[in-house]
């Protein structure tokens, strides 16, 4: 099959140079995108009578067929076409004729190929905002129900202070909202028209880009031709806002993998998603949580690869970033796939309110709380108080017992000045509660927490 740019050319390209070349296998998911813009395109030459009106309409309409051919999956990509853009005008050149020919006119694939990307990573963008808010409506609703549960906080993986499962929860609505705050902030400042920059630098033709920009949704159109053949800034943004997305979704699932552990057993998670051992009978495996935690290494792998791509490209485009497509259209896929899973197995978990509230009287979680009762009630400097209440700890331990249950006598054997009073100080739901400072775990600045997000939740509802 002659290629549409072959004129030059004296001889036919190899075969091996057509599987090589040819990006068709897979941009051919941009398809849509790719009929989009080209009718856009076809619309504003008509406009600006470089096309007659009846010629945009026959490219319309043949663009249309080709669109329906391909969701019906009867037509018929040949790897000599090399790519959708290609694909896409000889079978409309095939439909209307001298008419199809025209379309080309003051576009370059480079601007072709750098608009039918955007368009596609902006509408993925907006689809995992979606998802996101969907996540978080389970973790809000999850957190509600538990703002007085007891859970045993941790540093380093070491009993640290009691807290409640909620405020635990809400540390990840933190971080997931802050992931919807970065994919817009990536939509907005992307959402700009590549389309009339033609190769590198503009064309001669009379066209009007910021028709075509509000046709297509966009805010408005680039300023610098030969920048916006070659950027692919939008497509790392994209990227590197899913890697951080999916190593908050690692974090969540690591901490999900080990509460569901007998040595910790917070949580079961549904056998709708766990899975078995093929020799062990007993196992129930938390194959979804582990699949998360190792698809993380995937996305970012993908954010490396299409960085090293791009960082010694000279000005303009370079068929080197024909490479910039698989990546991005894999990491979407994952994370798409990934937010859903996390979503339906956080949803269908049992929570074990019992084993939590046991777990926290292990580890001396209200030491602090005795530190700050010595400073507060007894007026005696933090680092003094510090040192007492280790000593206090080491007595406990001695004894087997965790500081929450040493006795006002054991205790005022290790200080004279401790008082009856600090047995409230040391209780662990005073300890949790005791915390009301904005952010805290305390009860009431929880379900302030919940508020605000609720708040931000219903004013994006509105807008």
């Amino acid at each position: 099959m002659s290629k549409l740019w072959s004129g030059r050319f004296a001889k036919g390209g190899a075969q091996l140079l057509d599987e090589f070349n040819a990006s068709l296998p897979f941009d051919k998911k941009l398809y849509e995108e790719d009929i989009k813009g080209s009718i856009a395109h076809a619309s504003m030459l008509a406009k600006q009578n470089i096309l007659t009106q009846e010629e945009a309409e026959q490219i319309a309409q043949g663009l249309m067929q080709i669109k329906q051919e391909i969701e019906e999956g009867i037509f018929e990509f040949h790897i000599s076409q090399e790519d959708i853009h290609m694909a896409v005008e000889t079978r409309l050149i095939a439909l209307i004729g001298e008419a199809g020919k025209r379309l080309h006119t003051a576009r370059s694939r480079n601007d072709q190929v750098a608009l039918d990307f955007r368009l596609y990573v902006q509408k993925q963008t907006l689809v995992i905002v979606h998802v996101l808010e969907e996540l978080i409506d389970v973790l809000m609703h999850i957190s509600k129900e538990h703002t007085h549960t007891l859970l045993p906080g941790m540093t380093h993986l070491q009993h640290a202070q009691p807290i409640n499962f909620a405020f635990h929860l809400l540390a990840y609505v933190s971080m997931f909202k802050r992931d919807i705050e970065r994919l817009e902030s990536s939509y907005h400042r992307n959402n700009i028209l590549p389309l009339g920059c033609a190769a590198l630098a503009g064309t001669p033709h009379k066209i009007d880009r910021e028709y075509v920009a509000k046709l297509l949704g966009f805010d408005g159109v680039s300023v610098n031709c030969l920048d916006t053949v070659s950027d692919r800034d939008f497509a790392l943004e994209i990227l590197f806002n899913i890697s951080t997305i999916m190593m908050h979704v690692s974090r969540f699932a690591e901490e999900l993998i080990l509460w569901s552990s007998y040595e910790f057993k917070f949580i079961t998670l549904s056998d709708e998603y766990s899975t078995g051992s093929s020799i062990m009978p007993q196992k129930k495996n938390p194959d979804v949580p582990e699949l998360l935690r190792g698809k993380t290494g995937r996305v970012n792998g993908n954010l490396i690869s299409l960085l090293t791509v791009l960082k010694g490209l000279p000005l303009a485009y370079n068929k080197d970033m024909q490479e910039d497509k698989e990546g991005v259209f894999d990491s979407v896929e994952t994370v798409f796939i990934s937010l859903n899973i996390l979503k339906e197995a956080i949803r269908t978990m049992s929570i074990n309110k019992e084993r939590m509230r046991q777990a926290c009287e292990v580890g001396h979680l209200s030491a602090t709380d005795l530190a700050d009762y010595l400073v507060q009630k007894c007026n005696i400097p933090f680092r003094e108080a510090h040192f007492i209440t280790g000593r206090a700890v080491a007595h406990a331990e001695s004894l087997g017992i965790d500081l929450s249950k040493l006795s006002v006598e054991e205790l005022q054997k290790v200080d004279a000045r401790i008082g009856d009073d600090v047995v409230d100080s040391l209780s662990l739901i005073n300890s949790m509660n005791a915390r009301v400072s904005q952010g805290g775990t305390a009860t009431t600045a929880t379900c302030k927490q919940i508020e605000l997000f609720e708040t931000w939740i219903n004013e994006r509802k509105k807008g």
